[in-house]
């Protein structure tokens, strides 16, 4: 039987420790480190870039972000798993659609680092389970624009469309608009059960004053 060939992954954190660890770590399960960096300039002008099957990165580089890092990745044809701290739905959605294929949570189990890079060696989408949680909690609202999320609170608050379009300055049909996204957004159908689900909110929230 042909031995497989070892997954080449290059590792991005600015924690050297943390390079050594991962670095034992993976050897043990036959992976090879093809190259490590602590800074986006560093990877990117590193030899080993070309020679690797994906990246590792954190996005918590010293004094700069490795967010910005992954688009670059991903325009070199290279996947990327995000190995970070960060646990927010928030962060984790901004990585996804950078173009990172994996995100783990460095509060995760070996064993769901090592199931990320055979995944996304395989051009997977890979979550570790607290990843996914916290996308499974987040709040509807969180998928709102700000000027749609002002719609929503105000439609909570019992104001008519009238008013709402005159506080925020636009056109009963742009609120109209507004309110149409808001609803496909959110899964429901029509303005009275927008209204009902902005009113629940409201209630479940307590009072929110709107901005003037």
């Amino acid at each position: 039987m042909t031995k497989a060939e070892p997954i080449r992954i290059f590792l991005v954190d600015d924690h050297p420790l943390v390079r050594a660890a991962l670095e034992q770590l993976l050897a043990g399960h036959g992976h090879a480190v093809s190259g490590q960096a602590g800074s986006p300039a560093e990877v990117l002008a590193h030899p080993a870039l070309t020679r690797s099957h994906l990246v590792v990165v954190d996005l918590a580089l010293d004094k700069e972000n490795g967010m910005s890092l992954i688009p670059a990745l991903r325009a070199r044809r290279t996947p990327v798993l995000v190995y970070s701290m960060h646990e927010s739905a928030h962060i984790i959605r901004q990585a996804l659609a950078a173009g990172a294929l994996g995100y783990v949570t460095k509060r995760e189990a070996a064993d769901s680092l090592l199931a990320a890079i055979h995944a996304v060696r395989q051009g997977e989408t890979y979550l570790s389970p607290r990843a996914a949680a916290a996308l499974r909690t987040e709040s509807p609202l969180a998928g709102l624009s700000g000027q749609q999320l002002q719609i929503y609170r105000r439609l909570g608050q019992g104001l008519a469309n009238e008013e709402i379009a005159r506080q925020l300055g636009i056109s009963v049909r742009t609120l109209e608009s507004y309110c149409v996204r808001i609803m496909d957004k959110l899964g429901v159908q029509g303005a009275k059960e927008l209204r009902q689900h902005a009113i629940r909110a409201a209630i479940a929230t307590g009072p929110d004053q709107p901005e003037p």
